[in-house]
């Protein structure tokens, strides 16, 4: 059974996990990161071609992808990108779509919906 160590990532955080967990890990982790990063151009590309109303919202969930991109990629434990990221599906927007400024951006855009029409 391998013996669970601390190694240094490339951020020089260290992981925690057995050598073959951290292994595993950390090349899981580059893959995490680039899909944040689809995610925030995609959002991006949209706020380019939106009133500035919508704009600001799109900003603002970006400002909150870059915030669960930060606690993401600071957990130091092996498992954890092992066990939650190793299949990438739609783990970012779920992260996004449970935040509670997400949803509260989401609430008052639906009663602005609301009161126009």
């Amino acid at each position: 059974m391998d013996e669970v160590v601390e190694a240094r990532g490339a951020g020089s955080r260290k992981m925690t996990g057995t050598p073959s967990q951290i292994e595993w890990a950390e090349q899981i982790k580059p893959r995490v990161n680039a899909e944040f990063d689809r995610v925030a151009k995609a959002f991006a590309a949209v706020a380019g071609n939106q009133g500035e109303q919508a704009r600001i919202d799109t900003q603002a969930v970006i400002a909150i992808l870059e915030e669960k991109r930060a606690e993401v990629m600071a957990r130091d434990q092996a498992g954890y990108f092992i066990r939650d990221w190793q299949e990438l599906n739609d783990q970012v927007r779920r992260m996004i779509g449970q935040d509670s400024r997400y949803q509260a951006i989401k609430a008052r855009k639906a009663a602005a919906d609301i009161t126009t029409n």
